[in-house]
């Protein structure tokens, strides 16, 4: 797998750095940044990265329902859940939502190589 174009969307300035320099070291580009779900949509359409991680709780509309606003005009995309809390409702909203995975913070990039392997191994 060559290195993938990547969107990080995250209502937390802190948490998108991190994700960058994660994806960085990892080898992959970040194309495009959101803070929050509506940003996703227009920026999803801007640049149709391979891969998206989309936090769980935003402002305005949150990641689960960007994801599916995202995945009713994108089928293949590849969208992985970013959750700060474990709560299995939440995780099984946005994986019925067409997330192909998920992953919690605080963010390992151990885990980020892992999920992203996984993801992009998936059919489309």
């Amino acid at each position: 797998m060559g290195p993938l174009n990547v969107m990080v969307v995250d209502d937390s300035s802190l948490v998108i750095k991190m994700m960058t320099d994660f994806i960085n070291e990892l080898g992959h580009k970040v194309v495009k940044t959101a803070g929050s779900g509506r940003e996703a949509l227009t920026a999803y359409e801007d640049c149709k990265p391979d891969v998206v991680t989309m936090d769980i709780t935003m402002p305005d509309i949150d990641g689960i329902q960007a994801t599916q606003t995202i995945m009713s005009r994108h089928p293949d995309a590849r969208v992985i859940m970013v959750t700060s809390h474990a709560q299995k409702q939440s995780v099984m909203n946005a994986l019925h939502a067409g997330a192909r995975s998920y992953i919690l913070k605080p963010i390992q990039k151990e885990k980020l190589r892992e999920v992203i392997d996984r993801v992009m191994a998936q059919e489309k």
